[in-house]
């Protein structure tokens, strides 16, 4: 069988750091869910999805309820598709669903050509998003972690790095060359994260705006639509 579907519904899941043989895409239509490798982190929010490839360790949490579908294809079919978050169109969203409704009824030439319509559409996916880089090890690693644990401390880089046991300039060069960008951008990447997770909740866009670290309502959905292509009453809304 070289694909099949899972569609399950969680009251809440904390799955801690696991792998598997097949490559998944692991796709949310109601709710947000947050996936991370020892390399990235991702939230994703309803109609999207996430891959992750063959035997890569991932953990996934969520505290609100969520509709998950996990699509799972055979290394060889994952080729050299990249890791990352991928919005999911309106066929692929149709399809999964009814392929999971085959289970392990493979035989019917009815449920062999779905699931070829199915590889045909996930092949068509977007280029992911590769998501929140997160530092493995050292100095970085800790003041990564600080900034996980706290997304919305308004402390500058020069408060927070020599915590982390590093200077502000180091920990700014470590940024640009193990993330691909600047100490700013990557903070601003976290806290709109965050604010997925929130919003999907259940809390207010201004109650989300001021726990994620923003000073005003209105340049948080600026922020928001500006990395999401959307407003956040446009993604919540749309796929209530």
């Amino acid at each position: 069988m070289q694909i099949f579907v899972l569609k399950e519904r969680y009251l809440h899941i904390r799955v801690p750091f696991h792998r598997h043989r097949r490559a998944q895409l692991i796709h949310v239509s109601q709710g947000t869910l947050t996936v991370a490798t020892q390399a990235h982190q991702w939230t994703i929010p309803p109609q999207r999805g996430v891959w992750i490839a063959p035997g890569t360790k991932h953990r996934i949490t969520s505290g609100t309820p969520f509709v998950l579908t996990t699509c799972y294809i055979e290394p060889e079919l994952f080729g050299s598709q990249q890791e990352g978050i991928v919005a999911i169109d309106a066929l692929t969203h149709a399809l999964l669903p009814e392929v999971a409704e085959l289970g392990s009824e493979w035989s019917a030439p009815e449920a062999k050509r779905l699931a070829a319509v199915l590889l045909d559409r996930l092949a068509a996916l977007p280029t992911p998003d590769v998501g929140l880089p997160i530092a493995s090890t050292g100095p970085l690693l800790r003041l990564v972690q600080t900034l996980l644990d706290n997304p919305e401390t308004p402390e500058p880089l020069s408060i927070l790095a020599p915590r982390a046991g590093l200077s502000e300039r180091s920990a700014a060069r470590q940024f640009k060359a193990e993330f691909g960008m600047s100490f700013g951008v990557w903070r601003r990447q976290l806290r709109l994260q965050t604010a997925l997770a929130r919003l999907g909740e259940g809390l207010s866009v201004t109650q989300t705006a001021f726990e994620v670290g923003y000073k005003d309502v209105s340049s948080f959905i600026t922020a928001f639509r500006a990395q999401y292509g959307a407003s956040p009453g446009q993604i919540f809304r749309d796929h209530a």
